[in-house]
């Protein structure tokens, strides 16, 4: 039975806040990760090539990444909730553009600019941030857990949800639905208003220049940034060229879709045990084994025999190790630097996923087409993970020394 003081500790929760954030983080994150789907149908019907729709799609992940730290600092600024608004409109804006788009253009402009923005501006970056103001520090890692595994079930419902409505509607009327889920947004982000200097947390008085300079001049910081590069690198990889791999390998196709499932549906069981655990253990050594046990899973997936049953083995157990680093990671950036800067500073820190994001998809194809195999892309990102884990190690979880500054009156 729980003690006393833990009950205590869950009573205070403001379970409101975490509630309304998980379902934005569902709703947010889960049109983007079904994008693959309305691919097929949305060229068969337009008559484009699949370099105009996966152009969309990189200025999709480069608006994500460019836009998170600046609404996370307008976010810290000015409120969660009015950027948590903006976030359904711009989405809800960009999936019906992309429904109606009739030249490459406008589906560069909706579907990656616009719908890019829209997941920025409602990313696990900006929802943690208001957790972690109105959460007491050492329950931060379990609810941001409950936020990333949240994010996790949003991938895993609207991969069926998507193909669904395509299979029984088509895939324009299936976007025009999705838009409308989008304005749900502003609704439930109602209970997460406050700015950095609002909720249950003290924070410092610092200026964005100030705070940036702290950060960028912190070791452990600049550390923690060159390892979520490593994550975006090796989820990317997986998520853009698994099919194709399946395939080559003479696996049956069916096991793609397969593979995906069950890492999306793994990655909600992993995301929400990231939380508890780095509630209890040291994060850096925690996310030191994240690094390590992927980069100990693709090599045995490399070197035994590829057979259906181990497709299926891979994808749960890469599942589990899918976003399982996003919990330790925001919860130390929040104890180096506390609230007052988190959307600003962690959005920095998912910046660097995103570069690895983009790198992770554009070499798998590159190489692929230059040299007839995956292999070269899949051993970098066994490389990459050892290299991560080595840079965890050394991070201080600790706060920063902030001897020139008072506390917020």
């Amino acid at each position: 039975m729980p003690s006393a003081s833990a009950a205590a500790h869950t009573s205070r929760l403001p379970w409101l806040i975490i509630v309304c954030g998980c379902l934005i983080a569902a709703l947010t994150f889960g049109p983007r990760s079904a994008m693959g789907f309305f691919q097929l149908p949305m060229l068969a019907e337009k008559g484009w090539d699949r370099t105009t729709f996966g152009l969309a799609m990189a200025i999709q992940n480069l608006a994500w990444g460019l836009g998170t730290p600046v609404f996370g600092a307008l976010a810290d600024k000015y409120g969660t909730w009015r950027i948590l608004a903006l976030s359904g409109f711009m989405y809800a804006a960009g999936l019906v553009m992309m429904a109606m788009a009739d030249t490459p253009t406008m589906l560069h402009i909706g579907g990656g600019m616009l719908v890019g923005l829209g997941v920025a501006s409602g990313s696990f970056g900006i929802v943690l941030a208001a957790f972690a103001r109105n959460v007491p520090a050492e329950r931060r890692s379990f609810v941001f857990g409950l936020g990333t595994a949240a994010g996790s079930a949003g991938m895993f419902v609207f991969a069926p949800l998507s193909q669904g409505l395509i299979t029984a509607y088509g895939w324009f009327d299936t976007l025009v639905v999705m838009s409308v889920m989008m304005l749900i947004i502003p609704v439930l982000a109602i209970p997460l208003r406050g700015n950095a200097s609002s909720g249950a947390t003290q924070a410092f008085q610092q200026t964005v220049g100030e705070a940036l300079r702290e950060a960028l001049g912190h070791r452990s910081y600049n550390l923690l940034v060159s390892g979520f590069f490593v994550c975006g690198f090796q989820v990317a990889f997986i998520t853009a060229h698994f099919p194709a791999y399946i395939a080559d390998i003479g696996v049956p196709p069916a096991y793609a879709v397969i593979a995906l499932s069950l890492i999306g549906f793994f990655n909600i069981i992993g995301s929400f045990s990231a939380g508890l655990i780095g509630q209890r253990y040291s994060k850096p050594y925690f996310l030191a084994l994240i690094y390590i046990g992927r980069s100990i899973l693709v090599t045995a997936f490399l070197l035994l025999p590829q057979t259906p049953a181990s497709v299926v083995i891979f994808s749960i157990l890469m599942g589990l190790l899918w976003l399982s680093t996003v919990p330790p990671t925001n919860a130390l950036v929040a104890i180096m630097f506390g609230t007052r800067h988190l959307g600003l500073l962690g959005g920095i820190v998912f910046f660097s996923h995103q570069i690895g994001s983009f790198l992770g998809v554009w070499l798998g194809g590159y190489l692929y087409d230059r040299l007839g195999s995956y292999d070269p892309v899949w051993w970098l990102g066994v490389l990459l993970g050892l290299f991560a884990a080595v840079v965890h190690l050394p991070i201080r979880e600790k706060p920063v020394e902030r001897p020139q500054l008072a506390p917020a009156g």
